[in-house]
């Protein structure tokens, strides 16, 4: 999983306490991390749908829908893509002792097992959503946390 989905889920989580659009530079500031590269991030959500870019002096970055429909699954897909994190290069059919490919009519234990991994991985993020992360922030935190981020991003430094 690239650093990207790590930067876009706290970008996200941070667009919750936000009383207007942010700008793609004030978040970068705001995690100290490249606005080039965070501004591909915001490109990848925004081409899925989950926030929207507002023009003008007042622009920045706005979510498209509520957090409570906003899966982590939906932010890791929008970044990272929905292929499957172990892909399967039929590795036992090659060496001295291959398994010939007519034998191959189910997929080997080892893909069997890493799918499996990977659909329960999937399964938890798209159960969890931007607005359990931020339930947790504030609990982790206290309740001033937001608080203190919507001042930052109001023009504080």
């Amino acid at each position: 999983m690239s650093s990207g989905v790590e930067w876009a889920l706290h970008c996200c989580v941070v667009l919750t306490a936000a009383d207007r659009p942010v700008p793609a530079a004030r978040l970068a500031e705001l995690h100290d991390v490249s606005g080039t590269y965070l501004a591909k991030q915001l490109q990848d959500l925004s081409r899925a749908g989950l926030v929207r870019s507002v023009q003008g002096k007042s622009g920045g970055y706005v979510l498209t829908r509520a957090p409570e429909d906003i899966s982590l699954l939906d932010i890791v897909e929008a970044v990272d893509g929905a292929r499957p994190a172990f892909v399967c290069t039929e590795i036992r059919q090659r060496g001295p002792l291959a398994t010939p490919a007519e034998a191959c009519t189910k997929p080997c234990p080892v893909a069997r097992a890493m799918g499996a991994a990977d659909q329960a991985w999937r399964a938890a993020l798209r159960e969890m959503t931007v607005a359990d992360l931020a339930r947790d922030v504030t609990a982790d935190n206290g309740p001033a946390a937001f608080d203190a981020v919507r001042a930052w991003l109001s023009g504080g430094s």
